[in-house]
């Protein structure tokens, strides 16, 4: 009991915990890159919306700048005329925190505001920029207004007829209205705008320890400018991945406890057949057993009692007495005939075997089988071999399996009917087919026909199959039989074929 405990505890671990513990990991490694894809593309869409206002946002003040440009070009003799112009384009956009001319050499000329001097000289790079590529050019940082405001820089050249850089119109953004606006867009949203030397211009929701290189981030650049918006793909929510794994986990178990219970249920079965095989053994070893400390006692005295009937049947020559005599012999061969049967259930003595020609047996039967099957109206449809198939068996042994059979077939076809033997050989065995067309073994009974001491005949002794199958066992071979109601029944016979030379 403790062994069977034992082996449960190990088929259980076996089918059920590392398969739970595999798959379990398995479809959560899975399920986790599902929705890490659905997260990072979340945070793709956020990037890109992101981007897009970037890109109208520096589309819109390029275009204001390049007006004021051509005004500046076209309208004026006088830069320091602009300042209205540059007052009214500041005042009716909340995005500038100044709009100013410059000279090419980043002097001042006039403004929308009075939070530089005059002459004074813009301390930034991006009019040195403007001045070598005369083209649009934007602060790689943000820096801090007089007012303490902090604004990015966009420079615009103002070139004459002759592509001549004259001066340079700049623009302030204010970050603060630029963080406003992008929070409003996409509240919560952690995200990093970076310059074109990846050195981070701004940020968004950022928490303290939140770095590029923790954690999952999406990259998308901005078309008008060479920056980079970087979004934080969102972290998984505790709550619904914890009744994600827990959903797997469970479901997992119970496919592998389904699956265990399916193991156990045949390995049950496989058990029961080999106890019900075991029984059956057991009951034919007792029956062996019984047959070989009886079937010698018995013979010995029914010798003595044959002898003594024949000399009686000498001494007494009356008709009637003869009579007697002869059912008191039929009597004895019976009783012989049941103790070999007996005899042959017990402990198998050593035989020599021979290689045996079957078809040449059958040939040798043949005449009795036919006697047999005219005396009972029964056509007999004989197919032996053309060609010898030798088996190695016993020749009396195999021809009282025959016999056995073909004398049940001829007992289940009392109003007549058609037995049919065929003999042939199939690839290494030889096969003998036994069919008769009788009233057929119900499917109940067909289970029980090689249980000792079972039969369905109200004179039989239930040992006949039960001996036709230990004959045949002992030559390494095997019967199967199937039958339908009032159809008929078929024996069929496989045998080793036997080494000749």
């Amino acid at each position: 009991m403790k062994r069977k405990h034992k082996r449960t505890i190990i088929l259980y671990i076996f089918f059920v915990l590392l398969p739970t513990i595999l798959g379990s990991y398995y479809f959560i490694h899975i399920q986790s890159q599902r929705k890490l894809d659905e997260r990072m593309e979340e945070a793709n869409w956020v990037a890109h919306i992101h981007a897009s206002h970037w890109d109208k946002l520096i589309s819109d003040t390029v275009t204001s700048l390049e007006v004021l440009s051509l005004a500046a070009k076209t309208l004026y003799t006088d830069l320091e005329e602009m300042q209205p112009l540059l007052e009214r384009t500041n005042q009716s956009d909340p995005r500038y925190g100044g709009i100013y001319i410059l000279s090419i050499d980043g002097q001042i000329i006039t403004g929308s505001n009075n939070l530089f001097q005059k002459n004074a000289f813009f301390e930034i790079d991006i009019v040195q920029e403007v001045v070598r590529t005369k083209d649009t050019i934007i602060s790689n940082k943000e820096f801090t207004l007089p007012n303490k405001q902090k604004v990015l820089a966009l420079a615009v050249p103002i070139l004459n007829d002759k592509s001549e850089l004259i001066a340079v119109s700049m623009s302030l953004l204010r970050v603060d209205y630029v963080k406003n606006l992008l929070n409003v867009l996409t509240p919560g949203a952690e995200l990093l705008v970076l310059n074109a030397h990846d050195e981070e211009l701004m940020g968004f929701n950022i928490q303290k320890d939140d770095q590029l290189d923790k954690g999952h981030w999406v990259s998308v650049p901005i078309d008008r400018i060479p920056w980079n918006l970087q979004v934080k793909v969102p972290e998984p929510d505790v709550r619904n991945t914890t009744m994600d794994y827990i959903f797997i986990i469970g479901g997992v178990l119970i496919l592998t406890n389904i699956l265990f219970l399916l193991i156990m249920y045949m390995l049950l079965r496989r058990q029961a057949a080999l106890e019900k095989q075991e029984n059956e053994v057991q009951k034919l070893e007792l029956v062996g057993t019984l047959a070989a400390s009886t079937a010698h006692e018995i013979r010995n005295p029914l010798t003595g009692i044959k002898g003594l009937v024949q000399l009686l049947g000498e001494k007494y020559d009356d008709p009637t007495d003869r009579l007697y005599f002869s059912v008191i012999n039929k009597e004895i061969e019976r009783i012989n005939e049941i103790v070999g049967e007996f005899l042959i259930l017990g402990k198998p003595t050593a035989q020599k075997m021979h290689a045996v020609d079957i078809a040449k047996v059958l040939n040798e039967l043949q005449p009795l089988i036919l006697s047999e099957a005219t005396l009972n109206k029964v056509d007999l449809i004989y197919n032996p071999s053309d060609q010898p198939i030798f088996v190695k068996c016993t020749r009396d042994q195999m021809k009282q399996v025959i016999l056995n059979i073909t004398r049940n077939a001829f007992e289940a076809m009392e109003n007549g009917g058609r037995l049919t033997i065929d003999l042939s050989k199939k690839n290494s065995t030889c096969e003998l087919m036994i069919s008769d067309t009788g009233v057929g073994i119900k499917d109940e009974v067909i289970e029980k026909i090689f249980t000792p001491f079972y039969t369905s005949k109200e004179t039989g002794t239930g040992l006949g199959l039960v001996v036709c199958r230990r004959i045949l066992h002992s030559f390494g071979g095997k019967i199967h039989i199937t039958s339908k109601e009032n159809k008929g029944t078929t024996v069929k016979i496989t045998l080793p074929l036997a080494k000749t030379h």
